[in-house]
């Protein structure tokens, strides 16, 4: 099968972007944000095509470019996760959700943005070009706007929205630090970047964008 990416062409190699081989406690501050140099070596992994594990509200997500569908394919091989389910996208403001979707009618856009950023993930009608790789069989996309300031400061630095499902196989328990992430997924993920997650004891809830049902608490 041919190398599949919509945009972002491939850029050097990301030999610096080496991720963490051990961890102590004492990296995990959970006060401090990530240093801007460790941002930037997460951001042009994931320009390079490399997979990133990072912390999100509840527990540590690994995530690619969107565009990238070799990228992202890895990552569902890493999970052991269908292509048919589909994914979440993340991103620190809904400007860098709009290239995936369309919006719902405004009162419902209303309801919708009040709820960000936050844990909260909706599901709206995708775009007629949103990479099948991301929807899988639905018609829809999973996006959140989200309120940790690591995770969103790197979809900043990356200059997009960002694939974002938990770090672990599919049906086991998630990462909840840095240290669980190689525990989880052995040396599958390019780079860790470390932080504290968000503190929450579950991961986000999703609703349907259209009707406002909820899937998941």
């Amino acid at each position: 099968m041919k190398n599949h990416r919509i945009r972002r062409p491939q850029t050097a190699q990301y030999a610096a972007a080496v991720r963490p081989t051990r961890l102590a406690s004492r990296d995990l501050d959970t006060e401090l944000p990530a240093p801007s140099h460790k941002l930037r070596l997460a951001a042009r992994c994931i320009a390079a095509g490399g997979v990133v594990a990072y912390p999100t509200e509840a527990v540590y997500g690994i995530g690619c470019d969107p565009w990238n569908g070799d990228a992202v394919r890895r990552v569902l091989q890493i999970k052991q996760r269908s292509e048919s389910k589909g994914l979440i996208l993340i991103a620190a403001d809904f400007a860098q959700l709009v290239p995936f979707v369309d919006t719902v009618e405004a009162a419902r856009m209303s309801i919708i943005e009040a709820t960000w950023p936050g844990p909260n993930t909706w599901l709206l009608p995708a775009r007629v070009q949103t990479p099948r790789w991301l929807t899988g069989k639905h018609a829809t996309l999973a996006v959140r706007v989200t309120a940790h300031p690591l995770a969103a400061a790197l979809c900043r630095a990356a200059g997009s929205a960002l694939v974002s499902t938990s770090a672990n196989l599919a049906t086991r328990p998630p990462a909840r630090n840095a240290l669980q992430v190689p525990l989880r997924l052995g040396p599958a993920a390019d780079y860790l970047l470390v932080g504290a997650c968000g503190g929450r004891a579950k991961c986000s809830s999703i609703r349907d964008g259209r009707s406002g049902a909820v899937l998941r608490v």
